[in-house]
């Protein structure tokens, strides 16, 4: 039999409103989820589907630039050509992260369904859960320490919490935290490129001491003599995210030894580079955890099938949809004791009225 060729791929912009906005670094902030549905059709009819999530202080995408390139650039490239081959065919466009990404995990999805495998089968998923963080922003006091309780009661038991815009109130808002949970939930920052050289160092100590795991990105990411000597002063393990946005920036990281630990997204780098990515880490004695980033019901379950893979131990980015009102889905994730069931990621579907009533017409 031949190998399936790329039939035909869709986009569908939706938009689903949160409880309350997520800020994170200088001046980012995020009010709703709009995102871009990614749908792969293959010429023996299966299909697959995955979430682009645009970020414009992040990536420069928005979802109409996301929809654009797919239809324009990608598609073309792609439309009539093996499905095998999708990654390597999308390589001219240069960034697009999360367009290409999307497409690379939608193939992927597309080609399990053809050669009759589950998705998780087709990754090497060997995990039957994985332990979950969930993205703590930065905002008012009593807010996100209401947000904080309301997601520790729906299961959650490791908070990332957003640092970097006022030093006192972070130490203050982690000491909070630390208070109304003791022991049961652990805790780690993300200073998203905000620390000041010279102060660096002793802050990593200071959250070494309140007992955060670690932090990630404290500097900003074109430092990078800096960075190598933070980590070589082994102050808090530190988790590369923005410096590793792709393999090549990884060689880079590794040649210079800046991380501890490494995030990997696969919106930004689909299950192609991803897998790449991992076992370069891995092979260099890296510690690895996954980032949803920001995705809904769809877009953690993607990322949920690859954080089950056997290099992966670190707690994964997987529970944002507990900041979602509404969803596009068949049916509703849940986390019990810190952990999300993989069979309940696997099974998740599309609702086709759902996605309907949540759609973004188009001009």
């Amino acid at each position: 039999m031949a190998a399936p060729t790329v039939a035909a791929i869709e986009t569908t912009i939706f938009r689903l409103p949160m409880h309350g906005e997520l800020r994170w670094g200088s001046q980012s902030s995020l009010a709703e989820a709009r995102h871009v549905l990614v749908t792969v059709t293959l010429s023996d009819g299966s299909t697959g589907v995955a979430e682009a999530p645009p970020r414009p202080t992040i990536y420069g995408e928005t979802a109409s630039t996301i929809t654009a390139i797919i239809g324009e650039e990608l598609a073309p490239r792609l439309v009539g050509q093996p499905a095998a081959v999708a990654w390597a065919r999308m390589q001219p466009i240069r960034n697009n992260h999360t367009a290409k990404g999307a497409i690379d995990m939608a193939v992927h999805d597309a080609l399990a369904q053809s050669g009759g495998q589950t998705l998780a089968t087709y990754l090497g998923a060997t995990q039957e859960r994985v332990r979950v963080s969930y993205i703590l922003g930065i905002g008012d006091r009593d807010e996100v320490l209401a947000e904080a309780e309301r997601v520790v009661g729906q299961g959650v038991r490791v908070l990332k919490v957003k640092v970097g815009r006022d030093w006192a109130d972070d130490i203050a808002r982690i000491r909070d935290l630390q208070a109304m949970f003791g022991t049961r939930v652990d805790l780690y920052a993300d200073a998203n490129e905000t620390m000041p050289a010279e102060d660096a160092a002793w802050r990593l100590d200071a959250l070494r001491e309140l007992g955060l795991l670690y932090c990630e990105e404290p500097l900003p990411v074109e430092w990078i003599r800096a960075r190598a000597a933070l980590r070589g002063g082994n102050h808090l393990p530190i988790i590369a995210d923005d410096s590793a946005f792709t393999a090549r920036d990884l060689h880079r990281e590794l040649e210079l030894d800046t991380f501890d630990i490494l995030n990997i997204k696969t919106p930004r780098t689909g299950y192609t580079e991803s897998l790449a990515m991992a076992a370069r880490a891995a092979a260099a004695g890296k510690g690895i955890m996954v980032g949803s980033q920001a995705g809904s019901a769809i877009g953690t379950a993607r990322a949920a099938l690859f954080a089950a893979r056997p290099e992966i131990a670190h707690p994964s980015e997987l529970s944002f949809f507990l900041k979602l009102k509404e969803d596009i889905c068949t049916a509703a994730l849940r986390i019990v004791d810190g952990e999300l069931a993989l069979a309940d990621a696997a099974a998740l579907l599309i609702d086709p009225a759902r996605l309907r009533e949540m759609r973004v017409p188009v001009p």
